[in-house]
């Protein structure tokens, strides 16, 4: 269980964040003078150079997303020319991509950065034509990822790369296109000229994800246990009936792997914050605000606490908590991480987007006059222990920010070194990424600075 810091400040953590963008800065240019644009996007690393590996196209907007983001947190100029040249070179494709539910990851990460900088008066020239074609992009992202759309029993959701029959926990943090194209004011159109609501569809899928792929301890099945999150839920195409879950990259369905945990608590968290800003009227059909906050706060509470019991003390999760080498280490759980270990690795890439989910969700509590005190410093606990060694990467030949980050364990695709029994030491573009996300939340905490949205 993660052992909470209640001294630790947004403010106190500024020298390790300041030590984060200089070691961010040569990692940027170094994996830009090295990729080849028209070949696969990088993924993760391997000996310390960032690799492709097929599966889908999921992780460009990471990749351009991070320089949007150093220049927001640094002022460096070169980094802001670097992540907008290429997204209006690159990212397109991505715009009208049908085959993935990862909208929110890849356009919202580049255009909805650089939007949100347009609204910030932070793009040096402010050209109405760059606002228009932001939103114009956002747009389309929002409708295509609200068009991969499968109706069940109760309501819908958008469905995975596997098919219509699967929901993926990692989308409710791509729900943030639809939350975008909505305040936006656009709406996918069907047969018949049908008016589609993204905001429909948004909440419709939040709310198979509370329902299917949380936990709540309500005696679900015999492995019901508050807060826990399964990777994949199925349905019977026949009838739309849920039938059972399942993992694509945890160890089982039945244990919880961790990223997907983390997605969630990212993912509901701010979308409470999202809902926040919109008019009443709009969430009229679902009940009123106060009823989609109600299953949607109970879900971000739930993987926020269970986050917080199966951590290790200094909130380094390892890759799933049912991996079976856990066995082997003892009280685990009642010690700092050890991605040394000979037994089952960390994923730092969980911790850095749980963090975020920890942050967000008490700063809402907070902000209803409610104590969320213990998620923001669980928050800050989890990211004085990221943005540092052995996590943080100050290498200058290892284009990897974050260390111990993992990919696919059980595929077998991370890399295990010499002398390891595990996988140790790399990093992925997702980890990296929110690292530096979650980095730029708090820098603007500390400093007084807008908060920070995904939305403009």
């Amino acid at each position: 269980m993660i052992q909470i810091n209640p001294t630790l400040t947004p403010a106190a953590l500024l020298p390790k964040i300041d030590r984060l963008w200089a070691a961010s800065a040569p990692k940027i240019r170094s994996i830009e003078a090295s990729y080849v644009p028209g070949k696969a996007t990088p993924v993760f690393t391997v000996a310390g150079q960032y690799t492709a590996r097929g599966w889908t196209e999921w992780t460009q907007g990471f990749q351009y997303g991070a320089a949007i983001l150093q220049y927001d947190a640094t002022g460096e100029r070169e980094f802001l020319h670097l992540g907008r040249t290429k997204t209006i070179e690159l990212m397109a494709p991505h715009l009208t991509h049908v085959g993935v539910h990862d909208h929110g990851f890849n356009n919202v990460s580049t255009y909805g950065n650089l939007l949100r900088l347009w609204h910030e008066n932070r793009l040096g020239e402010q050209f109405a034509w760059e606002r228009h074609f932001l939103e114009l992009a956002l747009k389309l992202s929002g409708a295509v990822q609200a068009a991969r759309w499968a109706t069940v029993k109760e309501g819908g959701f958008i469905y995975s790369f596997n098919g219509p029959h699967s929901l993926f926990v990692d989308t409710i943090r791509s729900l943030r296109s639809l939350s975008v194209g909505h305040r936006l004011g656009h709406v996918l159109m069907g047969e018949n000229d049908r008016r589609i609501s993204l905001l429909t569809r948004l909440i419709e899928h939040a709310q198979a994800t509370a329902r299917y792929s949380v936990y709540y301890g309500e005696g679900r099945d015999a492995y019901d246990l508050r807060g826990r999150t399964t990777h994949e839920a199925v349905f019977n195409r026949n009838d739309g009936q849920f039938r059972c879950p399942n993992s694509q990259q945890g160890y089982a369905p039945f244990s919880t792997w961790t990223r997907g945990l983390a997605w969630a608590m990212c993912g509901f968290a701010e979308q409470l914050e999202f809902l926040d800003t919109l008019p009443a009227e709009d969430l009229a059909e679902f009940g009123g605000l106060a009823a989609v906050q109600a299953w949607m706060r109970k879900a971000a509470e739930a993987t926020c606490d269970f986050y917080i019991e199966h951590s290790p003390t200094d909130g380094l999760p390892y890759w799933d908590t049912g991996a079976p080498g856990l066995a082997k280490m003892g009280d685990y759980l009642g010690r700092a991480s050890d991605p040394f270990n000979d037994h089952e690795p960390i994923d730092s890439s969980a911790a850095a987007i749980g963090a975020q989910g920890l942050l967000r969700l008490g700063a809402w509590l907070n902000q209803r006059g409610e104590d969320g005190t213990r998620y923001v410093q669980a928050g800050l606990t989890v990211l004085d222990t990221l943005f540092d060694e052995p996590y943080l990467s100050t290498d200058p030949t290892h284009q990897g920010l974050i260390l111990h980050s993992i990919y696919h364990r059980p595929n077998g695709w991370d890399y295990v070194p010499a002398g390891s029994k595990i996988p140790r030491g790399e990093s992925s573009m997702w980890g990296d990424y929110h690292a530096r996300e979650v980095a730029l939340y708090v820098q603007r905490l500390a400093k007084g600075a807008p908060y920070l949205t995904f939305w403009s």
